[in-house]
């Protein structure tokens, strides 16, 4: 390992840090210099996913402590294939030492807003609070789904998803024209937008505030979501309320005025009141 190289440590940071993690932590060498870390054997994800589609969370510090106790088994060279040991400890002193985090996207079909592992993976806003100084890391998405590779940052990443997917008239319409499942598809999009929102503050306010115009202000497209799919409505206007009360959008008070009325309307609808 290169923590355990007899060099000096102005040629050999890697060795310099993980001293001070060692003599900060009371642990070996080796034990600080670990830098993989995922789920315990069996296990998959931080649930940070879960508890943002389920609108399960108080706030930002439950979803951190989610992930950290979730992602903090360490894999190291002593036990090659024994799976992850927890080591909350040193996960955390590195974690706070991070100044880039980085995702890669390689399909073309799954983006950042298709599906709620990504978000659910992203450290942003824990890291941020961990650090001494506070300070955000700079993250960025590696688009390799093209032979013309591309890094963006997550920001631009996010409005990207926004402009071609969610906000979209061909995507939103093609998903319409399936009925049913296609109310679903834009539900579960706003909703992982809004993941991106609690993990790393991502989503800029034109984003829901484009989404509730075209989904929500828009009479005739908010019927036909309700016709199609009251459930899913249900969520979709429950998310913008959610966005809003969680301090992620800023909207008007007669968008909100509007949204809780909707939400009583669906209620209604799927209770059989008239």
């Amino acid at each position: 390992m290169a923590a355990e190289q007899d060099e000096p440590d102005e040629l050999n940071f890697v060795r310099k840090h993980a001293k001070q993690q060692a003599e900060e932590l009371g642990t070996s060498l080796r034990q600080a210099a670990t830098r993989v870390f995922s789920n315990a054997s069996g296990s998959y994800s931080s649930n940070v996913n879960l508890a943002v589609e389920n609108s399960s969370w108080q706030d930002e510090s439950q979803l951190q402590e989610m992930y950290l106790k979730r992602k903090s088994f360490a894999f190291n060279s002593d036990r090659p294939g024994a799976g992850g040991e927890a080591n909350r400890d040193a996960f955390e002193a590195a974690m706070k030492t991070v100044d880039v985090t980085f995702q890669n996207l390689d399909s073309s079909e799954i983006s950042l807003t298709d599906v709620s592992h990504y978000f659910d993976s992203d450290p942003t806003k824990l890291v941020s609070g961990l650090r001494d100084d506070g300070r955000v890391p700079a993250s960025f998405i590696a688009d390799t789904t093209t032979a013309n590779a591309q890094v963006r940052t997550l920001g631009s990443q996010v409005r990207l998803d926004a402009r071609t997917k969610l906000l979209n008239p061909k995507w939103y319409e093609g998903m319409l024209s399936s009925g049913y499942e296609g109310v679903r598809e834009i539900q579960k999009r706003l909703t992982n937008t809004m993941g991106w929102s609690a993990t790393a503050g991502a989503v800029d306010n034109w984003v829901y505030d484009e989404a509730n115009s075209t989904f929500i202000d828009d009479d005739a497209m908010a019927k036909r979501l309700l016709d199609a799919n009251p459930n899913s409505f249900r969520k979709l206007v429950a998310t913008f309320l959610e966005a809003n009360g969680r301090g992620y959008w800023d909207a008007s008070p007669e968008q909100i005025e509007k949204l809780r009325q909707l939400y009583m309307d669906v209620e209604d609808k799927i209770e059989g009141v008239e």
